[in-house]
């Protein structure tokens, strides 16, 4: 793939640990750069602005959708979501992996518009059981939340099935060892 970077959007239900793993990746790889997303949502404590997301406001959010500045946005639990299309292009342009931490919509949503560039991959919780205490367990949401991102996940794990691959993670170092081989085998072709 001389020339051309990686555009490797993983998406997963919400307490599967997708951010875990893409900072697992992230540590491994150096040719991997975060694609930092933009929120209308308030951030969590820990959450730093254009580190974790750009956060916006609304209006802010609304004005970058007609300005033609994002890829791809989606409204998920009443928060937009979206990728700067300036991520993308600096990736594709530098010949990198831009990794992106991303809804299952936005990932068919780059796949579709960037195909010749694009290896989707969605993580698969072990079991619904340890879905359900992973998320409990994150203390991130309140139980309105939890009810509202478990009712999402007949829809996620239906559309997983446009991904190019799906991996359980089950035990961590080997969910990153598995991507990272996607990622080579990929970066081979």
């Amino acid at each position: 793939m001389t020339g051309k970077g990686l555009l490797l959007p993983i998406a997963a239900p919400s307490g599967t640990g997708k951010t875990t793993v893409c900072r697992q990746l992230m540590a491994r790889d150096d040719r991997l750069l975060f694609s930092v997303s933009a929120t209308t949502r308030p951030p969590r404590d820990y959450e730093q602005d254009g580190v974790d997301y750009f956060f916006l406001s609304r209006v802010q959010f609304e004005q970058y959708i007609r300005d033609g500045l994002l890829v791809e946005w989606e409204e998920v639990f009443g928060n937009y979501y979206g990728t700067l299309k300036s991520y993308i292009e600096q990736a594709l342009t530098m010949n990198k992996i831009l990794l992106l931490d991303i809804d299952v919509k936005g990932a068919l949503r780059i796949k579709k518009l960037y195909p010749e560039n694009t290896l989707t991959i969605f993580l698969m919780p072990p079991n619904q059981a340890e879905l359900q205490r992973r998320l409990k367990n994150r203390s991130t949401d309140d139980e309105r939340t939890i009810a509202l991102r478990h009712a999402r996940i007949p829809e996620e794990i239906e559309l997983s099935r446009q991904f190019d691959y799906q991996v359980i993670n089950d035990k961590l170092n080997d969910t990153v060892h598995k991507i990272s081989n996607l990622i080579e085998e990929y970066w081979q072709k």
